[in-house]
């Protein structure tokens, strides 16, 4: 049909690469010389954009030989295509296959975010190095380590907007970011996006609808995890039945369209702490998007991706366990 719409013209076709992991690299080249400033790693799965993205630096779930992998394809990258600046690569790895996105040879949102985390400050040093300097010249010969976790999440400006979809998708609609920092990754988590204005909670119910393609062994472990923590669950019909078939207690609650009291009943009378909705695509039932704006007017926290749930439930295990430290940048870096 594309075709025959437009024969004199080439067709793009697009393939979505599920169950991603997004990374994010920056580096400095002066043309001979390269060096990595950050390695990035999205919350979220690959699809959502990297704007809208919850990174972490450095990553806590890629193995080290991929994050090798990477750190060599950036360096041919960088001569090959003789950049004098500064340099961001978007990755991909999915089933073992590391992807690369795209290339941009210029600075990203990125680089304020890695320069308070190392302490370094790489547009300037970038700035020297396309004036002529070289990397050597500048002190910057190899990359920095890290030993502290910075989870950069971005700030959304959905509490001004009580009826639009919260569900995030290839569109940016971020309108800024804030870092969190902890010597352990849950912590940092935790406190990125209480800055960013959502406060995880520490008990209570948890409300879980699952689309089909999410109904995997791997999402078991992760909601037994919030049995654990002593959370009750709550779910729909279907993800109830798959949670019961692999040995997690939950209740039943009905959908909108099934009758009353329904979920959107609970989260009104305050019966439900958390939300785990992750919908299918832009064709999302009107349910998943009447929940999702219900808990963005009752000001309840609201995860849309299995990633997101993983990371939350090590944020809540920090926040149990007691865990806290305050640190300026300042006290940091001069420690």
């Amino acid at each position: 049909q594309a075709f025959e719409a437009a024969p004199e013209h080439p067709i793009l076709i697009d393939r979505f690469l599920e169950d991603a992991f997004e990374l994010d690299v920056d580096a400095i080249c002066d043309g001979e010389h390269v060096v990595i400033t950050g390695v990035m790693q999205h919350i979220e799965e690959a699809g959502i954009h990297s704007g809208d993205s919850t990174t972490v630096v450095p990553p806590y779930a890629i193995a080290a030989s991929d994050q090798d992998r990477i750190r060599r394809l950036t360096h041919r990258l960088a001569k090959l295509l003789k950049v004098h600046g500064l340099m961001n690569v978007q990755y991909a790895i999915a089933k073992g296959e590391l992807y690369v996105i795209e290339v941009n040879p210029r600075a990203s949102r990125t680089v304020p975010y890695v320069s308070k985390a190392t302490g370094i400050a790489f547009a300037k040093i970038a700035a020297r190095v396309m004036s002529g300097r070289s990397l050597e010249k500048e002190g910057l010969t190899a990359e920095p380590k890290l030993t502290s976790y910075f989870v950069k999440a971005p700030v959304f400006p959905f509490s001004r907007f009580p009826d639009e979809d919260p569900v995030l998708g290839p569109e940016m609609k971020s309108t800024g970011e804030v870092m969190g920092i902890s010597d352990s990754f849950g912590e940092a988590y935790a406190k990125a996006l209480l800055c960013a204005g959502t406060l995880l909670p520490r008990d209570g119910r948890v409300f879980i609808s699952l689309n089909e393609n999410d109904k995997k062994l791997s999402v078991i472990p992760l909601v037994k995890e919030l049995r654990s923590l002593g959370f009750e669950i709550v779910a729909t019909r279907g993800t109830r039945q798959y949670l019961v078939e692999h040995g997690v207690e939950a209740e039943l609650v009905l959908k909108v369209h099934e009758g009353r009291p329904n979920i959107v009943d609970m989260m009104i009378n305050d019966e439900i702490d958390l939300v785990i909705n992750t919908p299918l695509g832009r064709s999302a039932f009107y349910d998943d998007t009447y929940i999702r704006r219900t808990s963005l007017q009752r000001r309840i926290p609201c995860i849309t991706t299995l990633s997101a749930v993983a990371a939350c439930v090590e944020g809540m295990r920090a926040m149990q366990e007691g865990r806290g430290s305050v640190r300026s940048l300042q006290e940091l870096h001069a420690t």
